[in-house]
């Protein structure tokens, strides 16, 4: 009997083992499934990542184009500023052309010269009106305090009174500005 006893405990010691074994098997495919299941999962993240990568490649290669379109249209558009910008200045000035060729004409037939006068007098408010329209102003130069970002001055005089000393005596070429941009300086003769 202690034989019996003895093959039944190894009986069960080889089923236990079975056992164990088979649980063991078990955890192992259960990892396995686990495993494959997280390399799916990754191989899906990974498909996806792809996907938006190459989604995001596109969606900034058509930026790039985009913004080199823009590019070449605005230099086409600068250089056509360039090429035709004094187009309306120049055509707002030819009115101004045809008053003079009428006003040489008449000198050439000699006129009355009041009314050359006064002809010359209309072409040049003309002028002066077109250049109001196109914001150039005159500087203010005699007697106002000599300013060197507006006016040059060209010599010094000694000035009559003291009152005069800085400022300017005579403007000898009037200056011009252009909204608040100094077109040209005036040039003056400054009180010392």
């Amino acid at each position: 009997m202690a034989k019996k006893n003895i093959k039944s405990k190894k009986d069960i010691q080889d089923i236990k083992s079975k056992q164990a074994q088979a649980q063991a098997q078990a955890q192992a495919t259960e990892q396995a499934q686990d495993i494959e299941k997280a390399v799916e999962a990754k191989d899906k993240e990974i498909e996806d990542l792809k996907a938006q990568l190459e989604k995001e490649k596109n969606q900034y290669l058509f930026l790039m184009a985009d913004f080199e379109n823009f590019r070449k249209r605005v230099l086409k558009e600068k250089a056509d500023m360039l090429k035709y910008g004094s187009e309306s200045a120049m055509r707002d000035l030819l009115p101004v052309v045809d008053d003079f060729e009428r006003a040489i004409d008449a000198m050439s037939k000699g006129g009355d010269v009041d009314s050359l006068k006064e002809g010359v007098d209309l072409i040049y408010s003309k002028f002066v009106k077109y250049l109001e329209r196109n914001k150039v102003v005159p500087i203010e130069s005699t007697g106002k305090d000599f300013d060197d970002n507006l006016h040059e001055a060209i010599t010094t005089f000694p000035a009559p009174d003291e009152s005069m000393r800085g400022k300017v005596i005579d403007t000898v070429t009037k200056g011009y500005m252009i909204d608040d941009k100094v077109l040209r300086h005036a040039k003056v003769v400054v009180g010392q």
